[in-house]
């Protein structure tokens, strides 16, 4: 079942998240690189783990993702189906910087909300900005008609505070 509030599971011509040709091995690699001592202080810095059950399969997902740190708390974006297994107040396990820990979770879905926020995104992190199709303007500020297609194709936007 959709979310009201968001546009999830609707094509959108150009748009949407990209998914790498080899995207299950480059996860499993991002995985083993976030749990090595020394590599998950250097590539740490931009992902983390995120640690989801499926509501109906049940089956548990350890999924790589890009954050940006807001003061006390992460955000994290995703277009793709496994972020709907992420509801407000439902805690989730993450691995932040090699450590795994217990972090609390917002869901924001409305567009005026998602947007703003995956422009902060964005502009920390121009990776995330190039797999989302987020491109920027002469004045080096994300595109908003970019950021609003993201946001149609589904995109959801998490607030997690690590315990």
């Amino acid at each position: 079942m959709s979310d009201p509030k968001s546009p999830a599971d609707k094509p959108v011509p150009n748009g949407g998240a990209q998914t790498l040709r080899l995207q299950g091995l480059v996860n499993q690699i991002a995985r083993a690189m976030l749990r090595a001592p020394l590599l998950c202080r250097l590539v740490g810095k931009r992902l983390l783990v995120v640690y989801v059950v499926g509501r109906k399969s049940r089956r548990r997902y350890a999924v790589p993702i890009a954050y940006t740190q807001a003061n006390e708390t992460l955000l994290v974006s995703s277009q793709f189906a496994w972020i709907r297994n992420l509801h407000s107040g439902e805690p989730v396990q993450i691995r932040l910087l090699g450590k795994r820990r217990p972090a609390d979770v917002e869901v924001l879905t409305e567009e005026t909300t998602v947007v703003e926020h995956l422009a902060i995104m964005a502009r920390d992190n121009r990776q995330f900005a190039k797999f989302n199709k987020i491109s920027f303007d002469d004045r080096g500020e994300p595109r908003p008609e970019d950021l609003r297609l993201a946001w149609v194709a589904g995109a959801r936007l998490v607030i997690l505070t690590p315990g």
